[in-house]
Order: C-alpha cells, then structure tokens, then sequence
C-alpha cells in the first residue's frame, strides 16, 4: 500500500479531517487508491484515506487549486514549502494530492478490514 510521511504537527489536522490535501515535490507518486499517513518521528501512529485526485502543477497555483489563497499567498506558500523542500520555487511543479477524512475513507464498502 502507499504511504506518505506528515510531520507531527499536521498528523491531528490529517485524523481530524481538518487536512484533506498534500502537496508533495520530488517524492513518490502517489496515485487514486488507499494510502497510509505515517506520523514523521513516531511510526506506529498512522491513519488510512482513500486519495481522490493526484494533480500536477506549478506550486504557485497550488493555494488557489485547493480553495486556500486567502491562507496561502505565495510569500506564505514558500516559506511552508521550504520548510520541507529548501530548493523548491514558485515555478516548480508539485503533485497536490486530494483525499477523503479518515471517518469517510472508513465508511466505504471496499474498506479492509
């Protein structure tokens, strides 16, 4: 199965529902299907979405793509992003990766048990 690694502060916002999309740059496709978040620094703490949409672009149209402008001017946007990524650019095209809560993902028919 996939997974991503999301570092402890977001992993709360991820089990919550509160963030229901990545944005990741030079890392490994991520593709429609189930994945596992794993919390960075504590492995066995890890939680299942079901990944609606994979989308590529440049990062400077990533905010706007998922309805967050308002919080994430560009200024705002790389200063995040290169927390994670020190080399990335507004110009550089990240995969936005879009998926449903944890409670949702739970909820469908073909969850495994």
């Amino acid at each position: 199965m996939q997974s991503l690694g999301v570092v402890q502060r977001l992993f709360p916002d991820v089990v919550s529902g509160a963030k229901t999309s990545t944005i990741r740059w030079r890392e490994a496709r991520i593709s429609p299907g189930y994945m596992a978040y794993v919390c960075d620094g504590a492995p066995d703490r890890t939680v299942m979405v079901w990944v609606t949409r994979c989308t590529d672009m440049p990062l400077r149209d990533a905010a706007a793509f998922v309805g967050r402008q308002d919080d994430w001017p560009d200024a705002v946007m790389l200063e995040g992003m290169r927390e994670h990524y020190p080399a990335i650019t507004l110009d550089d095209v990240v995969q936005v990766v879009e998926h449903l809560t944890p409670d949702k993902t739970r909820a469908r028919p073909d969850f495994p048990d």
